[in-house]
């Protein structure tokens, strides 16, 4: 069987592969995030190339890394995790009332003919959010939850109530669009599933 190693260490990537039947160990590579580029799809597949480098270790015929990083853009502008409450409680207000993008960018590496072949790709959605009071915002960035979230929300958390709708795939906001990678490792002759 194919040994296919996660190089990030999300709950939510983990628990989406799991979901999906995916049978993988959890390995995130360390190393200092440089990014060169400064489009939004870009910056994902160039970070989602680093973290899967980071994984590479001695392998066997077959083994497959993936790995996969997700920002949140509005008005072509980069949101990261936010530092602190404040700057939660800032970019939240931005978004409220407004539509954004979610980008994840995923490298699949897998080691071939004695070598690691890489691909990487990026996929977009749109996130469209209701109007949300200022007080409706301070209360969630209270919880906690958004701290270590890009754009300073989780779709599949308490924030999720104030989207008034997607447009693109859902787990690609949560943080590996799915449906996208399992089509990728396909055209590959990578059966990521049993």
């Amino acid at each position: 069987m194919r040994k296919i190693i996660l190089a990030s260490a999300s709950p939510r990537r983990k628990e989406l592969l799991e979901r999906a039947g995916v049978e993988f160990e959890v390995r995130p590579g360390s190393g200092e995030e440089i990014i060169s580029a400064s489009v939004p799809e870009e910056v994902v597949k160039e970070l989602s190339a680093q973290k899967a480098r980071a994984a590479v270790f001695p392998a066997e015929e077959g083994t497959v890394i993936l790995g996969a990083d997700t920002i949140v853009s509005f008005g072509g502008k980069i949101l990261g995790k936010p530092s602190d409450e404040e700057d939660a409680v800032k970019t939240l207000l931005l978004l409220q009332g407004n539509t954004h993008q979610v980008y994840t960018g995923v490298t699949i590496l897998e080691y071939r003919d004695g070598a690691w072949r890489e691909h990487t790709f990026a996929e977009c959605t749109d996130v469209a959010f209701y109007p949300v009071e200022e007080p409706e915002i301070r209360e969630y960035v209270r919880s906690g939850e958004p701290m270590d979230k890009a754009g300073s929300y989780g779709i599949q958390g308490k924030f999720g109530i104030y989207v008034r709708g997607i447009r693109g795939d859902y787990t690609n906001v949560v943080g590996l669009p799915v449906g996208r990678l399992f089509y990728e490792a396909k055209k590959l002759g990578i059966v990521l599933r049993g």
